[in-house]
């Protein structure tokens, strides 16, 4: 290779390294972060802001807490106190039946005191055994119409009633610790006609 062959390679390189000196960027100046630091009243009144709000978060957690263990609690009692009603509601029937044979019994002249006095015996043990649960029966007869205690099958006629009175009882109805058992079935006064004037 001659000399000015080789002298104009090293030109060459020479500009080359040169050109890419110069097209070389430069690296980014770092951004100075201007970070400023919240005053301390500031801060002060962050940090107490938060702190109430945990406190009402608080509160009203333990707020839910205790009216769940309220409610749990009166589950359970009601649990307790109301564990028998289907058992209580099998038992009214058997002694629907007693009383019905009792009744028709004594408006007999039969004169079978022996069995009369046996199913007495009978249907009072089954009072009292109803009794100590607390199921107790309902007043009807005489008394106000309440459709949460009764159940009208029909009206009657009656002068001596005001109208929505329980005239009769066809079947007694009962409570279990004053939660309606079983609804009476009654039938219900209304006002009697009133006659046209001639």
């Amino acid at each position: 290779m001659s000399k000015k062959k080789q002298q104009h390679e090293m030109d060459e390189q020479s500009e080359t390294a040169g050109s890419a000196a110069g097209e070389q960027t430069p690296s980014p100046v770092p951004e100075v972060v201007s970070a400023e630091q919240p005053p301390a009243e500031g801060a002060l009144a962050a940090s107490q802001a938060e702190a109430q709000k945990n406190w009402d978060l608080y509160l009203r957690a333990r707020a839910d807490l205790e009216n769940y263990r309220k409610r749990v609690q009166r589950e359970k009692e009601d649990l307790s106190r109301f564990a028998n009603e289907n058992l209580l509601r099998e038992i009214l029937p058997v002694m629907d039946n007693l009383e019905r044979a009792l009744e028709h019994a004594r408006q007999s002249d039969g004169g079978n005191g022996g069995l009369l006095q046996g199913v007495e015996l009978t249907l009072g043990q089954f009072q009292r055994v109803i009794d100590k649960f607390g199921v107790t029966p309902i007043r009807s007869l005489g008394e106000p119409f309440d459709p949460a205690r009764h159940e009208a099958l029909g009206q009657v006629e009656s002068a001596e009633h005001p109208p929505n009175t329980v005239v009769q009882e066809l079947q007694k109805g009962y409570l279990l610790n004053d939660r309606l058992l079983r609804p009476a079935m009654v039938m219900v006064a209304k006002a009697p006609p009133v006659a046209a004037e001639p």
